[in-house]
């Protein structure tokens, strides 16, 4: 996929789909599971150049997203409640040069996606936190509304201490960047990424004011496909039937093993509503696929305790759920 940058050419072909990238929590690739399952999978279908460069990618997206959505009070992520996914502790460095350039150096203390990739695929030979690396790297870049890229410079998944990072602006690193680096930042499409997240939060900002303070017009969700799970919203019965005929013919939804359904404020009636919940579960069985249940009102609760066949769990909340449904579609695959 290539995005149009702002003059007559394109930005190089984007490691992955930014409108299919599980947007409603970043916090979802905190998940221990979900970072090795993304490791092994990249590892086993791109070149490791390709691999990394996609980790970055999705990383600088989710980071500026979640740095936009603080900077703009976003009301559906308040400041308040809102940590980073990726913990960054920096301080910031004198450098000899332009004086007004910033330079910030910092830890991801936890070394969450170290020890993912570690489990996944064993030591490193280099730093291996390409996503954290991109997370920080569109975190910085909308915090301080410029253009910023991050560069790992001690990684524990290949033998260090410690897992450390340097960020400079742009125009810093490319006076003196080698070639790997480069490639690295020409496939960074700063402007584009900014115009996708601007009209991310513009579409979400207009849905809440057609659907009153507060509100979300669920018939505007989208269904999301990572990997082996696949997160649908529950817009009523004759769109979810739909949805379920759309995927039995879509190639691209072949490796989906685990199905979430999302059913926030969804009332389920005893006729239409289970009978298309049945027929989900029914038809998700005979493909393999588990189906997990999420947030169902307590009104409906007594209809999905007389499905049958019945879904493998009913849970609370969603980012919780799409985490066990990664978890499961690894042990599946150990299974086999």
């Amino acid at each position: 996929m290539a995005i149009p940058s702002d003059g007559e050419t394109t930005v190089p072909v984007l490691g992955f789909d930014p409108h299919a990238v599980l947007e409603r929590d970043s916090r979802i690739m905190l998940d221990p599971t979900f970072l090795a399952t993304l490791h092994r999978e990249l590892s086993d279908e791109l070149a490791p150049a390709e691999a990394a460069l996609t980790l970055v990618q999705m990383g600088f997206l989710h980071g500026l997203q979640d740095a936009t959505r603080v900077v703009t009070g976003d009301p559906d992520r308040p400041a308040a409640v809102v940590a980073p996914p990726l913990r960054i502790a920096c301080r910031p460095r004198a450098e000899t040069g332009d004086a007004s350039a910033l330079c910030i150096e910092g830890v991801w203390p936890e070394r969450r996606e170290a020890e993912a990739r570690l489990s996944a695929l064993g030591a490193a030979d280099a730093p291996a936190c390409h996503l954290s690396a991109g997370y920080a790297s569109g975190w910085l870049s909308g915090t301080f509304d410029a253009d910023f890229f991050v560069v790992e410079t001690s990684c524990s998944a290949a033998g260090d201490s410690a897992c450390s990072f340097l960020a400079r602006e742009l125009p810093v690193w490319r006076a003196e960047a080698e070639e790997s680096l480069r490639r690295t930042l020409d496939a960074l499409p700063y402007g584009p990424f900014r115009a996708l997240v601007r009209e991310r939060l513009a579409r979400r900002a207009g849905r809440r004011g057609a659907s009153g303070p507060g509100g979300v017009d669920r018939q505007a969700a989208a269904v999301h496909v990572w990997g082996p799970v696949m997160v649908i919203p529950w817009s009523g019965p004759d769109v979810t039937l739909q949805t379920l005929e759309l995927l039995a013919h879509d190639a691209g939804a072949a490796e989906v093993s685990v199905i979430v359904v999302d059913l926030h404020g969804a009332a389920i009636d005893e006729a239409y509503g289970a009978l298309a919940l049945e027929k989900l579960v029914e038809t998700s069985d005979s493909w393999g696929t588990e189906v997990l249940l999420v947030d169902p009102s307590p009104l409906s609760e007594a209809v999905l305790a007389d499905l049958d066949p019945k879904p493998l769990l009913t849970l609370k909340d969603l980012e919780p759920a799409v985490t066990l449904a990664f978890q499961i579609a690894r042990s599946q695959r150990r299974a086999v």
